[in-house]
């Protein structure tokens, strides 16, 4: 590792998809703790946010173990509706300092940003996005490939119930 630093991956992980866990690599071999925090993880059973916590955490977890990641934590970021207190409400429930902040949102980053850290705004990745991935779902069109493998497993099991 380059550095003992933690970083923040932020995202609502509306499902966890390969490109996800593409970022969940790289931020494992480059940071010495990876805190991969779900953000809105109060909401599920939305056309944009199906999954519940419970359900985006099973899927990071099977996928991370999959890839044998051993350096990282999930926490539960729900929203608060108040943008002057998103970061302090963030570093609150990451129960721990991180020193950079990785996420697909750039008006998150921006917060962040304000608040002094530094920030690196992820692009789509492989031309995945959690948006495709649940249009493919709901309109049954196949979307296992964007998948981690144990998280298709999972979701499948999830969907057919």
């Amino acid at each position: 590792m380059t550095t003992r630093k933690t970083a923040l991956f932020l995202g609502r992980f509306q499902p966890f998809h390969l490109g996800h866990l593409g970022v969940v690599k790289r931020l494992s071999k480059r940071y010495n703790t990876v805190i991969i925090a779900i953000g809105s993880s109060q909401l599920s059973r939305t056309t944009d946010n199906p999954f519940s916590y419970t359900e985006r955490r099973r899927m990071i977890t099977l996928a991370i173990k999959e890839a044998d990641i051993k350096n990282y934590v999930i926490v539960a970021v729900p929203d608060i509706g108040n943008h002057a207190r998103w970061v302090s409400w963030t570093e609150q429930c990451a129960k721990r300092p991180f020193h950079i902040v990785y996420t697909g949102n750039a008006f998150v980053g921006s917060l962040f940003r304000k608040a002094g850290y530094s920030v690196r705004v992820i692009k789509e990745i492989k031309g995945i996005s959690g948006t495709r991935v649940r249009r493919r779902i709901a309109a049954k069109k196949s979307w296992e490939r964007f998948v981690p493998a144990s998280a298709a497993l999972y979701l499948r099991k999830r969907l057919s119930h």
